[in-house]
């Protein structure tokens, strides 16, 4: 039970890029799709008890507002999406629009964090 606790403790602290590699190791040596593991993950915490039953586990992540650094924004988009450049042009130019949909919590604070470091408006819902 350690163990599981251990490996539950590195998950929440992993950054999105450290999630995006897991994600790769996952589906290239063994087969699992990244949609799986997003939803494995979003599940293991919610069978924790009531209170966890309770809490909104997936959000979706919206750009309201690229701000005053657009580019930087495009950029970030880029890499915590790995889409191309013209789609993440086209994600920021939508404004306000929903950039990644059914995200688990750590992982959707975490982008949010990353895109609002680059300068832009971020809401999860």
């Amino acid at each position: 039970m350690a163990d599981l606790k251990a490996i539950a403790e590195q998950l929440v602290n992993l950054t999105v890029k450290d999630v995006s590699e897991l994600a790769d190791i996952l589906k290239d040596e063994y087969g699992i799709e990244p949609a799986a593991a997003a939803v494995a993950v979003a599940a293991g915490p919610a069978a924790g008890g009531d209170d966890a039953a309770e809490e909104k586990t997936d959000f979706n992540i919206e750009l309201t507002s690229a701000g005053s650094a657009k580019l930087a924004v495009v950029k970030a988009v880029k890499n915590l999406l790995g889409v191309g450049l013209k789609d993440a042009k086209d994600l920021v130019d939508g404004a306000p629009a929903v950039i990644k949909e059914g995200v688990p919590k750590a992982e959707a604070e975490s982008i949010k964090s990353e895109l609002e470091a680059a300068g832009a408006q971020v809401e999860l819902k």
